[in-house]
């Protein structure tokens, strides 16, 4: 940690900084910034992200550490992390490693020491950009900047089909209370199926709370597998990528709408 690390975007653009998270690695993706003060290991955890390299616009990141129970998922979908200044010392009772063991673990790496603020501006102005974010020393600007424009973008990528369980599942675990951690409901009242089109966890354990016994199903799930288990409603989850090339998920969705099922969607399953 604290070796040189650079960001290059597609339009010829190079930040240099330090290196944090997984050393030698090299990623490229679409680069993106979120303007959320906590949150950092929920938004790397994210399916979302997938092919995203995200950009941190709050300073001072790092502080509280990470921890085995705040995950959004099994794995970090983020192709890596940009922040201003990255906290040293990891102080919180449920911290278990810090931000950049947790990036390490992960195989992900992470660039600070960059003035974050002009890189959102130029997001913000010229919309978002391919980009390549490497921590390996022998990376020069030139090759960064040259497999920042080979990167072929997420328009037109089903992201979907990558993120999504390869199984379907039950959910009834709640979300979390002090001293008790994550509670499995005591209720179902609602029989609500999941599309995952890269779910996160916290949108179950939500759905858990307000008396779903909520059955997760792949993301290309036929309409009639779904309707075989007479759900109340159908819920279709967040996801990362274009939604044009889902037609799978199109085709479902005016089956449902047919027979007058409730269908309610967010991010990607509302588009």
């Amino acid at each position: 940690m604290g070796s040189t690390a650079i960001l290059a975007l597609a339009d010829g653009t190079v930040f240099k900084g330090k290196a944090f998270g997984a050393p030698k690695t090299t990623t490229v993706g679409e680069v993106v910034f979120n303007t959320s003060m906590t949150g950092y290991q929920e938004i790397l955890t994210d399916p979302s992200y997938a092919s995203q390299i995200v950009t941190l616009t709050y300073p001072h990141i790092g502080n509280y550490g990470t921890n085995d129970e705040d995950v959004e998922s099994s794995a970090i979908w983020a192709m890596g992390l940009i922040i201003r200044d990255l906290s040293i010392v990891s102080s919180n009772f449920r911290s278990t490693k810090s931000l950049s063991d947790f990036l390490c673990e992960h195989k992900k790496p992470g660039i600070y020491g960059i003035d974050t603020r002009m890189l959102t501006r130029l997001i913000r102005e010229k919309g978002a950009q391919n980009g390549c974010l490497s921590t390996d020393p022998k990376m020069t600007a030139e090759k960064a900047v040259k497999l920042a424009q080979g990167f072929a973008g997420i328009k037109g990528m089903d992201l979907a089909k990558v993120v999504t369980t390869d199984k379907v599942y039950t959910w009834t675990e709640g979300t979390w209370e002090l001293g008790r951690g994550y509670v499995n409901t005591a209720r179902t009242e609602f029989n609500v199926v999941a599309y995952d089109f890269g779910i996160k966890r916290n949108i179950l354990r939500l759905l858990a709370d307000r008396g779903c016994k909520v059955t997760v199903v792949p993301a290309t799930t036929p309409a009639k597998d779904v309707i075989k288990m007479n759900p109340d409603g159908v819920f279709l989850s967040n996801g990362p990528g274009d939604p044009e090339p889902c037609t799978y998920a199109q085709d479902a969705i005016r089956e449902f709408l047919k027979k007058k099922i409730p269908v309610f969607g967010i991010c990607l399953g509302h588009q």
